[in-house]
């Protein structure tokens, strides 16, 4: 292709027929929902009709939006047809609203470039220190936690010895034969405290109760002695049984 027939259209920044639409409509020095959709069109046409050197009639997209252009012109000076769907002024508002985002839109990528940029506006720590995080502990306690928890940690730590007391204590083998030698002297019913050792005192005589108790049991499950008791924890008497 010559360097002739390359379309090369620099026209203030425009990218488009409609960036072009948009210049003219702020032409008009009112806000886009208000523009004069007839002013736009004539302003846009006259472009067109003067911009002929650049061969803008190469440029489909522009030649496209001339003639919807003048469409719509024609729409809005002749009488409505009501068969026609949209009617012209349903699309002019959709003009004012393309033109209207469009506006919206290249302002907001005007915000977007015109903030600070990094390394050109601003400029980052060549090495950025980590956060150092400090803990400390605030403790609230009284005298008596102080001493339960120092005693659980002695407890722990304390070496644990378990002594056994001696005690004097009646076996149930001594028992089993000091009333077996006993209850055979005696016909009569006796109380099994008469088979009691004569010191027997304090804890002695109550384990000697316990045992010999256990041995009257032992006896009479052997048929050698009966056992008499005239309510719950009444005396309990002994005797040997009639042959």
């Amino acid at each position: 292709m010559s360097d002739d027939d390359t379309l090369t259209v620099e026209v203030e920044g425009w990218e488009g027929p409609l960036d072009l639409l948009l210049a003219l409509a702020r032409n008009q020095k009112v806000d886009l929902r208000e523009i004069s959709i007839l002013a736009l069109v004539d302003q846009y046409l006259r472009f067109i009709e003067e911009a002929r050197e650049l061969k803008l009639e190469i440029a489909a997209d522009y030649l496209v939006m001339a003639a919807w252009l003048a469409f719509l012109k024609s729409g809005l000076l002749l009488p409505r047809d009501p068969e026609v769907e949209p009617s012209p002024e349903e699309l002019a508002l959709r003009l004012q609203l393309r033109l209207e985002r469009l506006n919206a839109m290249r302002e907001a990528g005007a915000r977007l470039i015109a903030r600070d940029r990094i390394d050109r506006d601003v400029f980052r720590r060549g090495a950025p220190e980590g956060l150092r995080t400090v803990r400390k502990a605030l403790w609230q306690a009284e005298i008596y936690d102080l001493i339960a928890a120092y005693g659980r940690i002695n407890a722990r730590t304390r070496p644990v010895m378990h002594i056994v007391a001696d005690r004097p204590v009646m076996t149930l083998e001594a028992a089993l034969e000091r009333v077996s030698r006993l209850v055979g002297a005696s016909v009569e019913w006796t109380a099994i405290e008469s088979f009691l050792p004569e010191a027997a005192s304090g804890i002695f005589r109550k384990s000697a109760l316990a045992s010999s108790f256990l041995a009257a049991l032992e006896l009479a499950r052997q048929g050698r002695v009966e056992l008499q008791q005239k309510s719950p924890f009444a005396p309990l008497y002994l005797k040997v049984p009639a042959s």
